[in-house]
């Protein structure tokens, strides 16, 4: 094997086909910008912009389209959601497991009068939905946490911890990034609030595509992280205040978004449970591959159906950047060392400063791929 690639959680690779096809005929044959022009080729490209949006709201059970606002991450559809939503007397309530992505706005916020909590999770990076809510308070604003986490890949209790959210009226933000395309999300069934994905990892889109869903009448607090030209109400001076347009201002992707239709329109055509379940069966594989290799150590649950296809691992005392430098010279293996922008997150598992290496399976992994990883991972903790 030339190389193997197993950094899917930082972005998914290879993407299918279809990703690529689509960003070429747009590219090829369309090219125009939507929604600031009335000739053939804007409309063209307005109506892959829409027939994206139909197919993120309906991945994600979504009512109306236009609650799904595009952005070029799910970090900017976080910033954009806290930053908007949150104001000074505030009080947010997270997890000891959070990326970067939302502890930095929070760590920002909390100079700008918000209060945080942060209820802790366990060395698993599993979370009790009780803590949660004996962390509510009466000027409770918003409930911000993962789906799963980027380092463990631990499958948090969103369903629970959402009904708990409504049942106390409190928002209830969720970040989709390590979960979007790989677990089905139903915004309604989960009483979801808020909900920041990603386009270029699990939704198989490109990098520089994202999205962050609204539910309806919350848009009327959020303000926009920035504003501008949106194509619509151009007699006006003053930003648009109905969605998408008041946080869409700009150009918007238009190659990334036909790309991102068709990494969803994959998902569907393949089933989100069968991609679930091949993974998970890879993980599965892979945990039982290397349970019995001496110095090993894996964090994170030991059932694979409590996590996503994310594993992080150390061998004895060795650095993870040495464990990855060896894995990729010697065997072809491409992983992540380190913190992953996650201090909170390596602080709870107790693998903080030094970190952990980080194998992220896909959909396109091969059972050999992970026979081969198991035997490298093997040779290299047999080394003195």
């Amino acid at each position: 094997m030339d190389y193997i690639y197993f950094d899917n959680a930082a972005t998914s690779w290879p993407k299918p086909p279809e990703t690529t096809a689509a960003m070429n005929r747009y590219n090829d044959i369309v090219g125009g910008n939507p929604g600031r022009s009335g000739h053939r080729l804007s409309v063209d490209a307005g109506r892959i912009v829409l027939d994206t949006r139909d197919l993120a709201a309906e991945l994600f059970n979504v009512d109306d389209p236009f609650q799904i606002v595009f952005t070029k991450n799910a970090t900017e559809a976080l910033n954009l959601a806290l930053l908007g939503l949150l104001r000074k007397g505030n009080h947010v309530v997270t997890t000891s497991m959070e990326h970067n992505s939302v502890m930095r706005p929070l760590r920002y916020l909390e100079t700008q009068g918000i209060e945080v909590t942060t209820v802790p999770c366990s060395s698993q990076g599993d979370i009790d939905p009780q803590l949660i809510q004996k962390s509510l308070r009466p000027d409770t604003s918003l409930i911000v946490m993962t789906h799963a986490s980027n380092v463990t890949g631990t499958i948090m209790p969103v369903r629970e911890i959402g009904r708990i959210a409504g049942e106390h009226g409190v928002p209830f933000f969720v970040d989709a990034a390590q979960s979007a395309g790989a677990l089905p999300i139903d915004v309604a069934e989960m009483n979801i609030s808020l909900l920041a994905f990603t386009g270029h990892k699990s939704l198989f889109g490109p990098q520089g595509t994202g999205g962050l869903y609204i539910r309806k009448r919350l848009e009327n607090t959020i303000r926009p992280l920035m504003m501008g030209g949106t194509g619509s109400k151009s007699e006006f001076e003053v930003q648009p205040d109905f969605l998408p347009d008041k946080y869409e201002s700009g150009t918007p992707n238009t190659p990334g978004l036909a790309g991102l239709g068709a990494g969803i329109e994959f998902i569907m055509k393949e089933g989100i449970d069968n991609i679930r379940s091949r993974e998970t069966r890879l993980t599965k594989r892979f945990l039982e591959g290397i349970r019995n290799i001496p110095s090993v150590k894996v964090y994170g649950p030991a059932d694979a159906d409590s996590r996503t296809s994310v594993v992080s691992f150390n061998i004895g005392e060795r650095m993870p950047s040495e464990v990855s430098e060896k894995l990729d010279d010697g065997f072809g293996i491409m992983s992540r060392p380190g913190l992953h922008c996650a201090p909170s997150a390596h602080t709870t598992i107790g693998t903080f400063p030094t970190g952990t290496v980080r194998f992220s399976f896909g959909f396109f992994t091969t059972e050999q791929e992970i026979d081969y990883a198991v035997k490298a991972i093997d040779k290299i903790a047999s080394v003195k």
